[in-house]
């Protein structure tokens, strides 16, 4: 199993059970190691500064004990932010109708980086509109995508905090 898959498997239960879900995990740096796990809560809510401390306070125990890393590194635990980067099926149709940008490990139909307005995700793959074109692109083709930080994604966001713009 592929390293970070292995951490993502032993650490996803200890997020359930504090009531919250992983959005990614990544591996960075080559002198100063640091292990980036990005999480949001189950109940949909803002995350705040002690969710990620009492996330981080499990997460640096349970990970101290199982030692998937050889190498020591810094554990980093964070929320996704508005402009959050997307990840599973479900995050690209909870997001339907906003601007992403999204690269691809592979060219498609002679491009790696689309953007445009997400139109969900079906059948394994995620519609985007893209230069007045539909595009669809495979889930295991995308090597990264992210929301785009606009006035009406923070307006959405802010709506469903209960905040006032």
């Amino acid at each position: 199993m592929e390293p970070l898959r292995r951490i993502e498997a032993l650490i996803e239960p200890a997020l359930a059970a504090q009531g919250y879900e992983l959005v990614r995990v990544r591996l960075t740096g080559n002198v100063r190691r640091t292990l980036q796990v990005m999480i949001e809560r189950s109940d949909a809510r803002s995350m705040a500064v002690d969710d990620c401390a009492a996330a981080s306070a499990a997460l640096s125990a349970l990970l101290d004990v199982e030692d998937p890393i050889e190498e020591s590194y810094l554990l980093e635990v964070s929320s996704p932010g508005i402009d959050r980067p997307l990840v599973r099926a479900r995050d690209f149709e909870r997001y339907a109708g906003f601007d992403a940008r999204v690269h691809t490990h592979q060219p498609i139909n002679g491009r790696r980086r689309f953007r445009g307005r997400l139109l969900g995700a079906t059948g394994g793959c995620v519609r985007l509109a893209c230069d007045n074109v539909d595009v669809a692109i495979r889930l295991e083709d995308i090597a990264d995508a992210k929301l785009i930080l606009t006035d009406e994604l923070i307006a959405a966001h802010e709506g469903e905090r209960g905040l006032k713009a």
